[in-house]
C-alpha cells in the first residue's frame, strides 16, 4: 500500500466495490451465502444519504478499507458507526483506528458529543477493538461472557453489544 493512501469521504459510486469487498473480505470466515447476506447490511441508500459522513481508504488496487457512519437526524448530539471493513492484508496495521479517529474528528467538528456502535456478543475482537478506542459498553438486559448485551436488539435472536464513546472529554477521542 502506498505511504499515503487516499482517505476521503465515500461516494455513492463506491457502493458496488464496497459490496464486493465485504463478500471477499468476509469470505474467509463465512460461506459465500453468509458473506452475501452480510453485504446486504449495506444497501446503496447509506451512500446516497450518508456518503459525506462515511469514509473510504483507497489506493491503486481500489478500496482497501471503509467506514459507513452517519450523524443522527433525531439526536443532534450523536453519531453512529454502522459498518467498517478493512482488507485482511491490512488488519492490525492501525487502519481501522485511523478510520475511527477521523470519524471521531469529523463528528466532533459537527458538534456531536458521542459516537455509538454495535456488535454481536460473540465478536470478541470487535468488542476489544471498540473498548481500546474508548467505547463504553452500554447497559443491557443480560450478560454474555461478562459483557452486557441487549437481547433481540436487531430482531428475535439478534442480540447486540451496544457501545457509546464520548467525544471531547479528557482521555476520550
Amino acid at each position: 500500500m502506498p505511504e499515503s493512501p487516499d482517505l476521503r469521504p465515500a461516494r455513492e459510486s463506491d457502493h458496488p466495490e464496497i459490496v464486493r469487498r465485504v463478500q471477499e473480505w468476509w469470505g474467509d470466515s463465512r460461506t459465500p451465502q453468509e458473506a452475501r447476506e452480510l453485504s446486504l447490511l449495506l444497501p446503496r441508500l447509506f451512500l446516497q444519504f450518508f456518503a459525506g459522513t462515511s469514509l473510504v481508504l483507497a489506493d491503486g488496487p481500489g478500496i482497501r478499507a471503509f467506514l459507513v457512519g452517519l450523524h443522527s437526524a433525531d439526536d443532534t448530539t450523536s453519531a453512529y458507526i454502522h459498518f467498517v471493513g478493512v482488507d485482511p492484508a491490512l488488519r492490525g496495521a492501525g487502519v481501522g483506528r485511523r478510520l475511527y479517529e477521523e470519524f471521531f474528528r469529523r463528528a466532533a467538528s459537527a458538534g456531536r458529543r458521542d459516537v455509538r456502535a454495535i456488535t454481536s456478543p460473540g465478536n470478541a475482537g470487535s468488542i476489544a477493538f471498540h473498548r481500546a478506542l474508548g467505547f463504553e459498553v452500554e447497559a443491557g438486559d443480560r450478560e454474555v461472557g461478562g459483557v452486557a448485551v441487549r437481547s433481540d436488539y436487531d430482531g428475535p435472536g439478534q442480540d447486540r453489544v451496544c457501545f457509546r464513546c464520548p467525544l471531547g472529554r479528557p482521555g476520550a477521542p
